[in-house]
């Protein structure tokens, strides 16, 4: 039954299956990394990835993916059937780790729109070499090698049914579990690892690579085989992947029946029995199917059978384009913006108007828009479980090359953050978790048992969600920072002018963040070339969030990434200068306070600062900075407002408070000149446009003059 069919429309999932495979894969290797041997679960579980793997790759004609994938199956196929000893565990994990970043690379050239050229030959010898090796240890332990795990290329699908005396005929149904992904490419799956030994194959659905909705079939009916061969039932079952199959009806039967089931299946045209449930017959129900109840209106030569016993149910998950979750976001900003335009019209400030039902509507309005929004954003978000998979690799890739006992641990992998907010965070994380290892734990571990330490050095990363931000934190019992030697270093570099007495201990341990800086002595694959933490901050400020440091000499340091939940809506504080509108995100104000001219210190440079419980904060007038007109210049007419940012405060100077919503973030045009402090704008309900103030970004200009 060799048939033409499209793979465009399994592509997608073909990418989405492997990256989740190979997720799972690393996942049990790392976790396993420290142990002496995998036991049976992990070896079965790491054959089922590869077989699968393999077997979709073969589909989609990837062949260097399939050769790898079927090249490592081949290892813990020995591995799960002879059980040898004395297997070189770490050289093990090390070839997995191979094999999974080779199809990983693979993975990503098609997913950039590149071909998967990569050349798997040195992967698959390296393999054949450690293949070998088992295979010899297993020789001299006298045991028994298994049949060899052959993969072939069929030259043909289907061979004419020859009955002979040592023929066997079975009917199987393989059913799928509800949650199974891609079961069409499952299916042809168990009819490609049969052919190879099959006399004769007929199955239903027919058309599994052709048609996706065939799929849906599958779930529901379970996908039915009929198979001649001269292999035994349980040789069959071991061919057959079960990894994802709930259960597998298996039933011998006799060349008669076998005929009869022919029929059922739509080898051959059977007027005789047909079944036409619209008309209220319905088939006996038996424990097992009579010969006609597979069997519905007979249709044109050539077309496949649709099975009758049962509609297909509805898969409770579905795969959204991302593309069109930003758009239905961008969809729901826009109706908060509808919305506060409706509710905020000056036609409804006309004296004498009756607007009870109007409030009672509106309100239900505002009710079922927060809730739309809610949803909308619940299904962006994604747990960190994948990002932090990842740094579990990063860990022990250069805990390895560096030499070092380094144990891995994770809290609140299950934190949900918008999916874009994970994009942005990937690569700072990673830097920091990789400088844990390089920078933190020490190289010696003598050093560490002399301070009281285990030998083992320990790097924590833990994620929780606290007051609409989320917090990610990355922290080592190593050596800590040296503040003094962090400024001597800053001050040789000329990075900095400034005392250390100017300086707080955070504030130097901030240091490493700055453009050129590195404690490292000589450039290494890790670090020493000064880049690295600054890429991390302005990753990290560039969506809003933040970076704290703290640490203790001989204890160890924590790195802490401060970002919010999602960057579409933010809570806002709308104010005015001037004439203009200005908007302050809610979590960045400390407090509003009414102050006095006598509170202002003003310094021979220009610099104004103001003091607050004996605490001096740079202030700032907006209306000067920006050349606002109309404003009020007097400390006793406005309200200032004490705003801070990654531990440091500022004042601004305002005229008044005009109300608090929730603001739709919108970028700053192209076309108009960026302006320092500014990090984006908005549409109020008046239809004006109120620009968002960037805290961090006046933090340093002020830090600057």
């Amino acid at each position: 039954m060799a048939e033409d069919f499209n793979t465009d429309s399994m592509f997608s999932m073909f990418l989405f299956e492997s990256s989740q495979l190979l997720e799972k894969l690393e996942g049990i290797i790392l976790e396993k990394q420290d142990a002496d041997c995998f036991d049976d679960a992990d070896i079965n579980e790491i054959f089922r990835c590869m077989h699968t793997i393999k077997g979709s790759a073969g589909v989609m004609m990837y062949d260097n993916i399939m050769k790898a994938s079927h090249k490592l199956e081949d290892v813990f196929y020995y591995l799960r059937e002879s059980h040898p000893e004395d297997v070189p565990h770490m050289e093990l994990v090390e070839k997995v780790l191979a094999v999974s970043d080779f199809i990983t690379g693979e993975l990503d050239k098609l997913r950039n729109g590149e071909t998967a050229d990569g050349d798997e030959s040195k992967l698959v010898e390296d393999l054949d070499e450690f293949l070998s090796r088992i295979k010899g240890e297993i020789k001299k332990q006298g045991i028994r090698l298994p049949k060899a795990n052959k993969q072939e290329e069929p030259t043909q699908f289907y061979v004419k049914p020859v009955a002979e005396d040592d023929s066997h005929f079975y009917k199987i149904v393989i059913h799928y579990r509800n949650d199974t992904q891609m079961s069409n490419i499952r299916a042809y799956s168990a009819t490609y690892a049969l052919k190879e030994v099959a006399e004769d194959l007929l199955y239903t659905p027919e058309d599994i690579l052709s048609n996706e909705a065939s799929g849906d079939v599958i779930l529901a009916e379970g996908f039915h085989m009929l198979l001649q061969t001269k292999i035994s039932k349980e040789e069959v079952l071991e061919l057959i992947d079960s990894s994802e199959a709930e259960k597998i009806d298996f039933d011998e039967i006799t060349s008669d029946e076998y005929g009869k089931e022919l029929v059922n299946l739509g080898r051959e045209p059977a007027p005789q029995i047909v079944i036409n449930l619209e008309d209220g017959v319905k088939p006996a129900k038996d424990d097992k199917p009579a010969p006609g109840d597979y069997v519905v209106k007979s249709k044109d030569p050539g077309k496949g059978k649709t099975l009758a016993k049962n509609q297909p149910k509805q898969q409770s998950i579905i795969s959204v384009n991302v593309e069109k979750m930003d758009a239905l976001m961008d969809l729901i900003g826009e109706l908060v913006i509808a919305e506060a335009t409706v509710l905020q019209n000056p036609d409804l400030k006309v004296p004498g108007l009756d607007l009870t039902n109007f409030q009672k509507a509106a309100s239900e309005l505002a009710t079922n828009t927060t809730e739309l929004q809610q949803v909308i954003m619940s299904m962006r978000m994604m747990p960190l479980t994948n990002t932090f998979q990842k740094m579990k690799r990063i860990v022990f890739d250069v805990s390895r090359k560096l030499d070092k006992d380094v144990e891995f641990e994770v809290i609140g992998e299950n934190t949900e953050v918008d999916k874009n907010i994970i994009e942005h965070i990937s690569d700072p994380l990673m830097h920091l978790v990789r400088n844990s290892v390089d920078h933190g734990i020490e190289e010696d571990p003598n050093e560490r048992t002399m301070l009281g330490k285990p030998a083992k050095g320990k790097i924590t990363l833990e994620a929780k969600n606290e007051g609409g931000k989320v917090y990610i934190s990355v922290r080592d019992d190593g050596k800590g920072l040296n503040a003094e030697k962090l400024y001597e270093k800053a001050l040789d570099k000329g990075l900095i002018d400034k005392p250390m007495s100017d300086y707080t201990e955070k504030e130097i341990f901030r240091f490493v963040t700055l453009p050129g800086f590195s404690t490292k002595e000589q450039v290494t694959e890790y670090s020493g070339r000064g880049v690295g933490m600054d890429v991390v901050v302005k990753n990290i400020q560039a969506i809003g969030g933040r970076l704290d440091i703290d640490s203790t000499l001989g204890g160890g340091s924590e790195m802490t990434l401060v970002i919010p939940l999602t960057l579409a809506i933010i809570n806002g504080i709308v104010v005015q200068v001037g004439n203009s509108p200005f908007v302050l995100e809610t979590s960045s104000i400390k407090q509003f306070v009414r102050m006095t001219q006598d509170s202002l210190v003003q310094e021979p440079s220009g610099e104004e600062y103001v003091v607050l419980r004996g605490e001096y904060y740079p202030f700032i007038r907006l209306n000067e900075k920006y050349e606002l007109p109309d404003s009020c210049c007097n400390v006793d007419d406005g309200i200032v407002v004490v705003l801070e940012h990654e531990g440091k405060q500022i004042c601004v100077l305002i005229d008044k408070l005009l109300q608090q919503q929730e603001i739709v973030v919108k970028p700053i045009p192209s076309y108009i000149k960026k302006v320092r402090g500014l990090s984006g704008c908005t549409q109020l309900g008046d239809g004006s446009i109120a620009l968002i103030l960037d805290i961090a970004g006046l933090i340093q200009d002020e830090e600057r003059r």
